[in-house]
């Protein structure tokens, strides 16, 4: 999962209050908030391409998915040296291919939910990041090193609920599969990533220089998207949609 690393990468190098990049919080918002655009157009592409040739979708998911992984890690890799004119079309492309593989979650929910869970769960995660901007800027360094080593630990152990929830989907499918572990993961995924989006705000200055204000909108980027999914799961397994007995 790209965003743990990130995180923790985030959470290590925050040590101090000392800020290293007092502007690349600024210098990273709109590009956050292109590689949303971005992103919401993959995924209509991709909801496109499902309504009209759903042998092609399948295929094409997964080699997206696969090559999203490689280029996380490349993209990130030339934005934390500075590289901005690499980086940017890099990002783009990952914002882009990110949208098209979250088409199969999103049409899921639209079945499941309607189409309101979509605007229920992109309003609360537009929410929150306001409350996080004003928030998450402003806490003293003891609360923010606290929250970002409660950010991190949970990330672990987020990652391990759902390598659980897969491995023992296929043996007691019954305990693991069901909506109630599905919307314990959710609810916990939920919570752990409203904080995170408060410890971007506090660790971006102190872990980046303002000329790497791509990897701080990368690593930005990933909280909110996270945020959406989980909000999204969330609704599902509140609907029941979550149950696969």
């Amino acid at each position: 999962m790209p965003a743990s690393s990130n995180f923790q990468q985030a959470i290590r190098e925050a040590q101090s209050g000392a800020l290293v990049g007092p502007n690349v919080v600024n210098k990273a918002l709109p590009y956050v908030g292109g590689g949303m655009v971005l992103t919401a157009g993959g995924v209509l592409g991709g909801l496109s391409l499902m309504a009209t040739n759903q042998a092609l979708y399948m295929p094409l998911f997964w080699v997206a998915l696969i090559g999203n992984f490689v280029l996380f890690f490349v993209a990130q890799n030339v934005a934390m040296k500075g590289n901005n004119t690499t980086a940017l079309p890099l990002l783009s492309a990952y914002s882009l291919i990110t949208g098209f593989t979250l088409s199969g979650i999103v049409a899921y929910a639209i079945g499941v939910a309607g189409i309101g869970s979509i605007g229920t769960a992109a309003l609360a995660t537009g929410i929150t990041f306001v409350i996080a901007s004003f928030a998450g800027s402003r806490m003293s360094d003891s609360v923010g090193q606290a929250l970002s080593g409660v950010v991190g630990l949970g990330l672990i152990g987020l990652i391990i609920a759902m390598l659980v929830q897969i491995v023992g989907g296929f043996f007691a499918p019954g305990m693991f599969g069901g909506s109630g572990f599905e919307l314990m993961i959710a609810g916990f995924g939920t919570i752990l990533f409203v904080g995170a989006a408060f410890v971007d705000f506090y660790t971006m200055p102190r872990t980046y220089r303002d000329e790497q204000y791509l990897a701080g909108a990368l690593g930005m980027y990933l909280t909110y998207i996270n945020l959406f999914i989980f909000i999204l799961r969330l609704i599902i397994a509140i609907q029941g949609g979550g149950r696969r007995d």
